[in-house]
């Protein structure tokens, strides 16, 4: 951050590569899914950077409307305050105290996971310049006749008083109760029964609707009902809409507080008797229970309705009910007078090109979901009964339902409102502001353009966007991801970004998503300040493929922890065989003749290759595989040990500056993905220049004459001869400084003239007596053996071990283990098992006896070395 090596500024001679952070809640924390996300932004941005792309990740907040209003006013509660006591000057003075206090905290947090965010372009959705982008757009998009204002069923958060989006609501299966009553007939003895799982709703009654087809009510046709204790007469309607197959076929109608009775009532013109306040109690227009509960309601009311004879039954029903995302309580739905953005048109260009692939979704499943919801959109409402936020640029100058101005401030206002009223006279204590916010999701759909003052300037946003990738949760494909697509063709007419990469939710070990409700989400500090921010990093990054879920454990960033360590013992280990007075300089330039550099540095290139197409398939976790694969496997395991010098000999300089140079491209390739220990081991390899940062140095590119795979291959041959040596010796439990007699038949000369020339790569890594390859090399008696590739080792064990003694015991597990199968091939023979016992109880006898015959197999053939 000091030296501005993630700060980026317009240079038309370097390609962007551009990223924009979703913005977390500005007085929010940091949470596992924070960690998770901003991870895989900050590896796919250090990358481009390495790579010499002109790269720029925004970091920014957002004002998080009820969330941060729901913070304030308990906070003021705490003090004695009730927002009702404050105007809404006072009431904003203290939410953007509380911002400033709290505000930020969590982009501070990110620094310490290693976030390399472009810091000095902070932006935040209540900034002036963006709130004047929202304001703007809300008025243009009422001016094209895309935004209107209607009374409409909406989702009623009785908690927070606001209106809710249809994805601001999560609905939950729960343990309801279904009650049954009964309405009586007008003039008449008998009753139509009808089923609801909210009683206290009958306060708002208009109707009973029947199917016209239901030929068990046709004599109630033109009928009407009293609806119970409220003895209110309504009609009884017809209407196909009515499933004949569920409950009675008789449906209570309650126009203000139901979705589908709302349009129920539009088609047949009944009365709306809205029965709740915004707070969940009833309303006088209820009638009955004014100012109690609805919770409390549906408890009293049934048993009033049992008194008054009304409630035949009730019973016990599952069913889902839906929730405020936000405050997690029980939605209602309510007819309210809300603003409204016409989305049908504007949905079209994002669909098309989701579909068409100009934008790439990673994985690609979620395409159908993004296509179901975008081709069944429905208008979105986005005005909120809340303070914090952008006010709707609303002016109101009298009652009727159009007598309002849409306009960017007073001034504007009273001059359109003059306009449009011809009342010259006209003065500002004339107009009242619409008193609502504008849903959140109103300003962060226009995050990719006015975090680069896309609407006033064109400089910054012609350059950087369309943006790069976005990194994001499924959960706000609806929120946020297609409503930023809609942005994007609706004010650039192009995409807002190429590629959006999908993770998944971090959940507990028992499936659970982590929340701080459940208890079961650690403190992602605490995790970096126990693993490091590296390990945690690695850790999450390692089993999490892109949309995958990832069942979060702690001892997956202890893996993390302990892959740093390694690394910094290598490292470590080869600083500790540098020499005084020696001047180290890191080469690639390799001995040809040694067969150890040959494959390191294939094994580098193939992992190069492998790498950067992982990457281009957003495949980061199977990248980071290979580059822990390639530097835990091949260079610390492998090529290390075979680079020391021999016992009480300095290591050749030459061969340290091979290491060295070897460990700076490992390096490289790790730097995205561990920041902090890879850049402080690349500025110890040699002394370098603050303009020689590991994060702005340049990726390593593959060189295809630099991939022998001959070299490869020739290499492995010894990997797996070195393998079935020490299978050989913890079998016959020898120790590793046991000097043993091998020897190799082949099944060519190349091999055996490869495998001879280099043999002092088996030399170096175990204790042997004498080494004969050839492809005329006869077994000899009393050894053990191994097939390696086709090609036939030997090692003779007379002198090491009691050969009479080892036959015994081989004879005895054979008896021993014919024995053991004679009793499960007893039990697979026998038809009655075979068809009776669980598929699972069957299949685990089947998995024994290929288990017990394949180790017969095995010490039969090591019976054989011992004839």
């Amino acid at each position: 951050m000091e030296q501005g090596y993630f700060h980026s500024e317009v240079d038309h001679s370097k390609e962007p590569y551009t990223i924009v952070i979703p913005p977390p809640n500005v007085t929010g924390v940091l949470h596992m899914g924070h960690m998770l996300n901003n991870t895989i932004q900050d590896v796919l941005i250090r990358r481009a950077r390495m790579q010499g792309y002109n790269a720029c990740w925004v970091p920014g907040t957002d004002h998080a409307s009820i969330a941060t209003e729901a913070k304030v006013v308990r906070k003021l509660r705490e003090e004695g305050i009730k927002k009702g006591d404050l105007s809404r000057d006072e009431f904003m003075e203290h939410a953007w105290e509380w911002t400033h206090k709290h505000g930020g905290i969590i982009l501070e947090q990110l620094k310490k996971l290693g976030a390399s965010c472009d810091w000095n372009r902070t932006s935040f959705t209540m900034d002036e310049k963006y709130s004047e982008s929202v304001i703007d757009t809300f008025i243009d998009l009422f001016n094209k006749g895309k935004i209107y204002r209607g009374a409409r069923m909406i989702n009623w958060d009785p908690s927070a008083k606001t209106a809710l989006s249809d994805e601001e609501v999560i609905h939950k299966e729960v343990n309801s109760k279904l009650y049954h009553v009964r309405y009586q007939i007008v003039d008449s003895s008998d009753f139509v029964t009808i089923a609801t799982t909210r009683p206290e709703t009958i306060l708002g009654d208009t109707a009973v609707c029947i199917n016209p087809n239901d030929e068990r009510y046709t004599h109630l046709h033109g009928k009407r009902v009293i609806v119970p204790l409220v003895n209110r007469e309504v009609p009884i309607i017809l209407d196909d809409y009515v499933d004949m197959e569920f409950g009675t076929g008789c449906l209570k109608v309650t126009p203000a507080h139901d979705v589908n009775d709302y349009e129920l009532g539009e088609r047949h013109n009944l009365e709306t008797i809205n029965m709740m306040n915004a707070d969940g109690t009833v309303s006088e227009e209820g009638e009955l229970y004014v100012g109690m509960d609805r919770f409390d309601v549906r408890k009293q009311i049934a048993k009033d309705l049992e008194t008054a004879g009304n409630l035949v039954s009730i019973e016990d029903y599952k069913n889902k009910v839906g929730y405020s995302e936000r405050t997690d309580v029980v939605i209602e739905p309510r007819l309210s007078l809300q603003w409204w953005v016409s989305m049908k048109e504007l949905a079209q260009p994002a669909l098309e090109n989701v579909m068409n692939d100009n934008i790439q979704f990673h994985p690609p499943k979620f395409k159908n979901t993004y296509r179901h919801w975008m081709e069944n959109v429905k208008d979105w409402c986005i005005s909120r009964q809340l303070w914090w936020g952008h006010r709707i640029p609303a002016f109101y100058y009298g009652d009727g339902p159009d007598d309002f101005v849409v306009a960017k401030d007073e001034e504007d206002a009273l001059e359109l409102a003059r306009e449009k009223t011809g009342d010259q006279e006209m003065a500002f204590s004339d107009l009242r502001q619409d008193e609502d916010v504008l849903d959140t999701w109103f300003s962060s759909w226009l995050w990719p353009i006015s975090v680069f003052d896309g609407f006033y300037s064109k400089e910054e946003v012609d350059y950087y966007y369309p943006t790069k990738d976005l990194v994001t949760a499924p959960e706000i494909m609806f929120f946020w991801v297609a409503r930023m697509i809609i942005a994007g063709y609706e004010y650039r007419n192009e995409l807002p970004f190429e590629n959006v990469y999908y993770t998944g939710i971090v959940r507990d070990k028992l499936g659970r998503k982590m929340s701080k409700s459940l208890g079961n989400s650690p403190d992602p500090l605490d995790l970096i300040s126990t693993y490091g921010a590296d390990g945690v990093r690695m850790g999450m990054l390692f089993s999490t493929p892109a949309g995958n879920d990832l069942p979060f454990d702690s001892s997956i960033c202890e893996q993390g922890k302990k892959f740093s360590n390694k690394i910094w013992n290598a490292f470590r280990f080869l600083t500790l065989n540098m020499k005084d007075g020696v001047d180290y300089t890191p080469t690639l330039e390799i001995d040809e003749e040694n067969l150890a550099d040959r494959w390191m540095m294939t094994r580098i290139q193939q992992t190069i290759q492998a790498v950067d197409e992982d990457f281009a398939a957003y495949k980061l976790n199977d990248a980071l595989k290979r580059v822990y694969s390639l530097i835990w496997d091949d260079f610390c395991d492998w090529y290390i040990e075979l680079a020391k010098p021999e016992y009480g000999k300095d290591f050749d300089p030459q061969k340290m500056n091979v290491a060295l140079g070897f460990f700076e491209v490992l390096m490289k390739l790790l730097h995205p993905f561990m920041p902090f220990i890879s850049e402080e081991i690349w500025q110890y390899i040699q002394e370098r220049s603050t303009e020689e940062s590991l994060c702005i140095s340049e990726w390593p590119t593959y060189n295809v004459e630099a991939d022998q795979n001959a070299d490869a291959q020739t290499f492995s041959l010894f990997q797996q001869v070195v393998s079935s040596i020490r299978n050989i010796r913890a079998e016959m439990q020898l120790s590793p400084k046991e000097e043993l007699e091998i020897l190799i038949k082949t099944k060519s000369k190349e091999v055996a003239e490869s495998l001879t020339a280099n043999q002092w790569i088996l030399e170096q890594l175990q204790s042997l007596s004498s080494i004969t390859i050839g492809t005329d090399v006869e077994k000899p008696k009393a050894c053990s053996s191994a097939i390696v590739d086709g090609h036939e080792l030997y090692v003779p064990l007379a002198g090491l071990i009691d050969v009479d003694k080892e036959r015994e015991r081989i004879e005895s597990e054979i008896k021993r283990i014919e024995g053991w199968l004679k009793g499960v091939n007893g039990k697979l023979n026998n038809a009655n098992f075979v068809n009776n016992a669980p598929d699972a109880v069957v299949e685990n006898e089947r998995n024994k006896k290929r288990d017990g015959e394949a180790n017969l197999a095995k010490l039969r053939e090591q019976l054989k070395d011992f004839e």
